[in-house]
């Protein structure tokens, strides 16, 4: 597969943000103490969105293309 760079996600791109923000969410659950399910959540959320920013890089970049369901 070849590289297409112009399909890269920079790090202004509003998925960094949205990740970066449900990261803090997560954090911020953590400190404050919430309850163990919503930390499970949050932090389940926040993981998924970092993922999905991963995975279409490495397809953008030209990684292993995996079947997506």
């Amino acid at each position: 597969m070849k590289r297409d760079v112009t399909k890269v996600l920079l790090p202004d791109h509003q998925a960094f943000s949205d990740a970066m923000e449900a990261l803090k969410r997560y954090q911020e659950a953590k400190d404050l103490g919430a309850p163990p399910e919503e930390i499970e959540r949050l932090k389940n959320l926040a993981e998924s969105m970092f993922r999905a920013i991963n995975d279409y890089q490495l397809r953008a970049l030209g990684g292993p293309s995996f079947t997506t369901h």
